[in-house]
C-alpha cells in the first residue's frame, strides 16, 4: 500500500509540474539576461632581463655540474659494490655507465648555461648602444 501510495503522488505531482510549465507563456517567463563576463587582460611578460639570462644560464651550468657528480657518484658507489661482491665485470660497467651520464650531464648543462650566457652578454652589451628602440615622430617636409 506505500509503494502505491508513494507512486500516486509521484505521479500527481510529475503531472501537475508538466501542466504547469506548458501553461507559462514567454511573456509571464522572467527575462534574465547575462553578460559575458570578459576576463581582464593579462599583461603581456616582460622578458627577462639581460642579468636574468646570465643568471638562468649560470644556474644551468650548475645543475649539469650537479647532475653530473650525482651520476659520477652514484656509478663509483655501484662499482665498489660490484667490486666487493666479486663481480669486477659489472664494477666496470657501473662505472663507465655513471662517468657517461656524468659527462653528458655535464655538456649539456655547459651548452645549455653558454647559450643563455652569451644571449644576456648580447643583449645587455645592445643596452649600451642602442638607447631607444622607439621610432622618432615623422616632421611633415616643409616645402
Amino acid at each position: 500500500m506505500r509503494a502505491l501510495t508513494k507512486t500516486l503522488i509521484l505521479a500527481i505531482l510529475t503531472t501537475a509540474g508538466a501542466a504547469y510549465a506548458q501553461q507559462q507563456t514567454p511573456e509571464q517567463t522572467p527575462q534574465t539576461t547575462t553578460t559575458p563576463q570578459t576576463q581582464p587582460a593579462t599583461p603581456p611578460k616582460d622578458p627577462r632581463s639581460p642579468g636574468g639570462d646570465v643568471g638562468s644560464g649560470a644556474g644551468d651550468i650548475g645543475k649539469g655540474a650537479g647532475g653530473a657528480a650525482g651520476n659520477v657518484g652514484k656509478g663509483v658507489g655501484e662499482g665498489a659494490g660490484n667490486l666487493v661482491t666479486l663481480h669486477p665485470a659489472r664494477a666496470g660497467e657501473d662505472l663507465g655507465k655513471g662517468v657517461g651520464k656524468g659527462a653528458k650531464d655535464a655538456g649539456v648543462g655547459a651548452a645549455k648555461g653558454t647559450g643563455k650566457i652569451a644571449k644576456g652578454t648580447g643583449r645587455g652589451i645592445g643596452h649600451l648602444f642602442h638607447h631607444s628602440h622607439k621610432q622618432a615622430p615623422e616632421t611633415p617636409p616643409q616645402a
